[in-house]
């Protein structure tokens, strides 16, 4: 793999995660105190007493845990590329040859060409594309698909960049189930929920809905951009999160907003989490029963 940075010390001074040995080496920090004012997150890796990490805190220290020799990836990567929705409590990975990494570090042996890394902050990182392909190969494909969903609307990943790479490892564990994932990827789902729900009615047999839709008035104004839906048959299907309930003034918003759309003629299925897979299918395919004109284009039935 090949480091692509040269050794950098990180002290406690910076608010990082640190190689313990180097900090007292260069009298930054004196034994007694690395004792008693910091922790050990992993061995020989320090951090302040009472941080709470981030993923891409983790994965610094997952990096400086390997001496420097490691490569971070897979969601790790994601934390550093800027993607969100990474569980900061979640182990760090790392393309590293060591079979029994430490608590809170998950490390695996793979090929990677030069091409494949970047630095980010003095880190090597996979890029954008080798780290879709990594998500892709290694988890189930609903929770690969909203990772690079959120590494996508981060980054400028190019979907033909992470096809030349499936080419290259054809041979790869998990690369057909990758290909299935990869070819679901949409950067326009702004959440996890809303990549679940993408899904979930593709499965049940609906066209791939259109994301982050926008819908003008006959003005020509902005009056909403919905979080999937078409635009042929102005149907949208939206994931409402808990502020849209708590908080009064995005509840007052959502109302006019609702007016407006039915107005312009759209109707408008929203969904919450109390809501369940079959009762979504329902309640969509009712609403597209109503917006279609023939038999002929109603949805496949995922019930038989």
């Amino acid at each position: 793999m090949g480091a692509l940075v040269g050794a950098r010390l990180h002290t406690p001074a910076m608010g990082e995660p640190f190689i313990g040995s180097e900090a007292v080496a260069s009298g930054v920090v004196t034994r007694y105190a690395l004792r008693s004012r910091f922790l050990a997150i992993h061995p020989g890796v320090y951090v302040a007493a009472g941080t709470e990490l981030t993923a891409g805190q983790r994965a610094h220290a997952a990096w400086l845990w390997s001496r420097r020799r490691g490569v971070v990836a897979g969601r790790s990567a994601s934390a550093l590329h800027g993607a969100k929705w990474i569980d900061d409590r979640a182990s760090a990975e790392l393309l590293y040859d060591y079979r029994r990494p430490p608590s809170g570090i998950r490390a695996w042996s793979d090929r990677v060409a030069d091409d494949e890394i970047q630095a980010i902050a003095g880190v090597p990182v996979t890029t954008p594309a080798r780290t879709a392909l990594d998500l892709a190969c290694r988890y189930p494909v609903g929770k690969a698909v909203a990772a690079i969903d959120a590494l996508a609307r981060a980054t400028d990943l190019k979907g033909p960049d992470v096809e030349i790479l499936a080419e290259r490892y054809g041979g790869r564990r998990g690369i057909r189930r990758a290909r299935v994932a990869l070819s679901l990827v949409d950067p326009g789902a702004e959440s996890p929920r809303e990549t679940w729900l993408r899904l979930l009615l593709i499965r049940a047999g609906f066209p791939p809905p259109r994301t982050q839709v926008p819908v003008y008035d006959g003005y020509g104004g902005l009056v909403a951009v919905l979080d999937m839906g078409w635009e042929d048959l102005k149907l949208a299907v939206e994931y409402e999160g808990d502020h849209h309930r708590t908080d009064r003034r995005q509840f007052n918003r959502d109302v006019r907003r609702a007016e407006a759309l039915a107005e312009l003629g759209w109707v408008n299925v929203r969904i919450t989490a109390e809501d369940t897979p079959g009762g979504i299918i329902a309640r969509v395919s009712t609403a597209w029963q109503r917006r279609t004109c023939t038999q002929r284009e109603k949805p496949v039935d995922s019930s038989q």
